[in-house]
């Protein structure tokens, strides 16, 4: 039986409700510097060439729009745009490829969006065999290939062609199956038509499912969302992601188009994910953590019992130990300390790589203390404790000392049941994991006041 999680006072919501990042990198990316030269990344290719490589490819179309996104794309239904896209994609490859050497491996490559699945069996089939002609990948059974997928977009003979150019792993897109919901957003999907994909999926012998949530949509209620709740529960995937949406209509246009007041407060969105928690919990699924749930079974459980865990761009991940190579528009790239991003334009990316250079606009070198409290929140975020003799032990510092600050906030924490602070470990507590990233903002060096640039907490 669950275990129930401590309920939340309304004056607790109040003083964590800020707004904070979601730490899948450190520093986080508004950091990022517009006058970084992209001679840095290059050099940075060429040095760690032998390391094993986690590739992204980002592919921005969408042939309709749905309102809570705030990803990088372009809503289209002209499929002539994605030729010209593809032929600079092609050329941000050769380049790439040029500065690595033939020692490295790649043992990831993920296709995101926007929505991978917009390019045809053709195009995404041209497209493979390109990366595999410049890259070197590792034995199959050992790669995760895995691609996003809208189930509106595919039938049951695209995931067979997308199995046999040796897609793996894929994550489907649902957000919400209640109908209500579904019209707020401008995202009409059956569970039927879910279900049908995901069975063409297993029978075309692909080993991981995934399927992705969002709470705090609009006109969710727990009603509603219990029946969306246990809809993917019969679905049965080995993953589940269930994301905080993040209501920012000053930089995302589209969002304007969601009604303020249909949407849940913050103690209810806190009473959605409780909720998600102990139902995937009680299903049998571990909560990975802020985002994620999986099967004991499956590689983020055992590598987050195995203290192996790590969290990028792309969420948790068992690639902790790979650089990344982020390919195509807005793509982000971190290879040892040093975070590359590409033109988040597409008339900016495609002048670039038509002149032959590397599409980097943005990025950032990381210093010692940044190397430091990005080890630490990597920690935080993925195994929700430190055992601080051991982390002053590989980083050669005085926890007490060094983090004299943060600690001062975390007992603010300790008081209000987040974290417990012992004297060789910090543990975050079961109801410290609904704010986790409140808890890593108190090590965050760079956090200004306000921090409007970000989603809230909660």
């Amino acid at each position: 039986m669950t275990r129930p999680v401590a309920a939340f006072d309304m004056d607790l919501i109040r003083r964590y409700e800020v707004n904070g990042p979601r730490y899948t990198s450190y520093p986080t990316a508004n950091l990022f510097r517009d006058d970084f030269d992209p001679s840095i990344y290059e050099a940075a290719l060429a040095e760690r060439a032998h390391a094993s490589l986690s590739i992204y490819v980002h592919v921005p179309f969408c042939a309709t729009v749905c309102y809570y996104c705030a990803c990088n794309r372009i809503i289209t239904n002209n499929r002539r745009h994605a030729v010209g896209y593809l032929q600079r994609l092609k050329r941000e490859i050769a380049l790439v490829r040029e500065r690595l050497s033939d020692s490295h491996r790649v043992e990831q490559l993920h296709f995101g969006g926007g929505t991978p699945t917009y390019l045809d069996d053709a195009q995404l089939g041209d497209l493979f065999a390109v990366l595999r002609d410049h890259f070197r990948f590792g034995d199959e059974a050992d790669s995760d290939i895995s691609i996003e997928i809208d189930p509106r977009t595919v039938d049951a003979a695209r995931i067979e062609h997308l199995a046999r150019l040796g897609i793996n792993r894929m994550s489907l897109g649902v957000q919400d199956f209640d109908p209500h919901v579904q019209a707020a957003v401008n995202r009409r999907q059956s569970a039927e038509d879910t279900r049908a994909v995901m069975e063409a999926a297993r029978g075309s012998g692909v080993r991981s499912l995934s399927v992705d949530l969002i709470y705090g949509l609009p006109l969710q209620t727990r009603e509603r969302f219990a029946v969306t709740l246990d809809t993917v529960i019969a679905l049965n995937p080995d993953r589940i992601s269930l994301y905080s949406y993040a209501h920012l209509p000053g930089r995302f246009k589209t969002q304007r188009q969601i009604q303020l007041m249909d949407l849940p407060n913050a103690e209810t969105k806190l009473l959605l994910l409780q909720m998600a928690v102990e139902r995937f919990s009680a299903a049998g699924y571990v909560y990975i953590g802020m985002d994620h749930f999986a099967r004991p079974d499956d590689s983020l459980a055992r590598a987050q019992a195995a203290h192996r865990l790590h969290r990028n761009f792309q969420g948790y991940t068992t690639h902790g130990h790979c650089d990344l190579i982020g390919l195509g528009v807005s793509a982000i790239s971190q290879v040892g300390t040093v975070y590359a991003q590409n033109c988040k334009a597409l008339d900016a990316y495609t002048e670039r790589l038509d002149r032959g250079q590397l599409a980097v606009e943005r990025g950032l070198i990381m210093t010692a203390d940044d190397q430091i409290r990005r080890d630490l929140i990597l920690e935080l975020m993925c195994h929700f404790r430190v055992d601080t003799v051991d982390f002053s032990r590989r980083h050669g510092i005085d926890f007490a000392g060094y983090f004299a600050a943060a600690l001062a906030r975390l007992k603010v924490m300790a008081e209000d049941d987040l974290v417990e602070l012992k004297a060789d470990t910090i543990i975050v507590t079961r109801r410290g994991r609904f704010l986790i990233r409140n808890v890593c903002m108190a090590f965050d060096a760079h956090l200004a006041p306000g921090t409007q640039g970000f989603s809230k907490a909660i």
